[in-house]
């Protein structure tokens, strides 16, 4: 039984955050914690099976924790992981894996821009230190826990990334 609830993983759990180019519809989000959670219950890293649990916010990202300790995650069990959300992003025709793109919030929409147009978006003030940003590279369960993954972006890389040579 290696998939659990995500609650029931320790803070040190380590955490991919995956995140939609926009948000699913409630059929494509069953779908896909259909076939998550059908990868996940057969999960394993050179034969050992993978204690891990996933969860899903905001019609949009996907986290996927897994206790190390039993069994460290494998490049290729990784890779099995990422292969199964790419056949997800051909049937949905949007992105899963692409880790560049920056996700902020404005007023209730998240949306979703490249660094390029954040960090312009930052240097015409339309973004601020005060904007909530998600930083899908957080590594622990525990930082998205503490509120380590959405944040105001002067409190993330984002600030140090984009913010602050312009001052903002």
């Amino acid at each position: 039984m290696p998939l659990v609830r995500i609650d029931d993983l320790p803070s040190h759990a380590r955490l991919w955050t995956f995140a939609a180019s926009r948000p699913l519809t409630t059929a494509e989000e069953q779908r896909l914690l259909e076939t998550v959670d059908s990868f996940l219950a057969d999960w394993a890293a050179h034969g050992v099976p993978l204690t891990c649990a996933r969860q899903w916010r905001a019609e949009q990202f996907l986290f996927v924790a897994v206790e190390e300790e039993a069994a460290g995650v494998s490049g290729c069990s990784i890779d099995a992981l990422i292969r199964s959300l790419k056949t997800l992003e051909r049937e949905f025709e949007l992105s899963l894996t692409d880790n560049g793109p920056v996700f902020y919030r404005d007023g209730t929409t998240i949306r979703r821009v490249s660094r390029v147009e954040f960090k312009n978006l930052a240097e015409v003030g339309s973004v601020g230190t005060d904007t909530v940003v998600y930083d899908n590279t957080i590594q622990t369960l525990g930082a998205l826990r503490d509120g380590r993954w959405e944040l105001p972006a002067g409190q993330s890389w984002h600030g140090d990334a984009f913010l602050r040579e312009i001052g903002a």
